[in-house]
């Protein structure tokens, strides 16, 4: 009769956790996680950059008009999305205006709001080597990048622990509508302990008693086009690599 209550309550904790993962990528979808990282660091990937150029790089000011319109922009024309990027004062404005008339459901505060707690969930499945939640929030090429630096750990018999201690700040930074498909990239100041322990216990990185103040810029991408409300991590960095 135990193992019975333990094998309902695995079902139970698994259902939980599938709910919690379902329901932020779902306050995502409403448009509603500086400083030294451990030596295999995968949120300094640049996979959306080395394709389609750094939001914050020289492509920046180049907004590409989206050639058809999709189910939530029917209306829009190629016409007013380039006249609403002219009279936009700053390549920022420019893009959001762009995104909006594409998705007119789309809200910055909402959106920053599910960024937060994207965040949250990424930096922590890293830490626990969570594949699973890993995958259903990144794009491919970033969900690689997390896997080899997890696989990397796990080989070196290594313990990555992670306490976010707070997200000071979230700040959209960048937007781009390139085609059919929104970008919107965020910067994140969070206070954090990170360490990484040996076999045996012992700490090779970090300092369990330090609090850290980590900026990271993360770029979030969703076709305007699709049904899907999700938006999906396709590109991580720190503010140096725009320098």
């Amino acid at each position: 009769m135990s193992d019975g209550f333990q094998f309902l309550d695995i079902i139970l904790f698994a259902a939980i956790a599938g709910f919690l993962v379902l329901r932020l990528r779902s306050v995502l979808g409403k448009r509603t996680g500086h400083g030294e990282r451990p030596q295999h660091d995968p949120f300094s990937t640049t996979q959306r950059e080395s394709k389609q150029g750094a939001p914050g790089g020289e492509d920046r000011d180049k907004v590409i008009p989206m050639p058809g319109r999709g189910q939530r922009g029917d209306s829009v024309t190629d016409s007013e999305l380039r006249q609403a990027a002219e009279r936009a004062e700053t390549p920022l404005s420019a893009g959001l205006t762009q995104i909006k008339l594409a998705d007119p459901d789309f809200d910055e505060e909402g959106f920053l709001k599910g960024a937060r707690g994207a965040f949250e969930m990424i930096v922590n499945a890293y830490a626990g080597g969570d594949r699973d939640t890993l995958r259903q929030l990144l794009a491919s090429d970033v969900y690689q990048d997390f896997e080899r630096a997890i696989a990397g750990h796990e080989q070196a018999g290594e313990q990555v622990e992670t306490t976010l201690v707070s997200i000071r700040d979230a700040d959209i930074v960048g937007a781009e509508l390139e085609g059919r498909t929104a970008f919107v990239t965020v910067k994140l100041v969070s206070d954090q302990i990170n360490v990484v322990r040996d076999a045996e216990g012992n700490v090779v990185e970090g300092d369990p008693e330090e609090v850290t103040e980590i900026t990271d810029v993360w770029t979030f991408a969703r076709n305007t086009r699709s049904s899907d409300p999700n938006w999906t991590l396709v590109a991580t960095r720190s503010p140096d690599a725009d320098s």
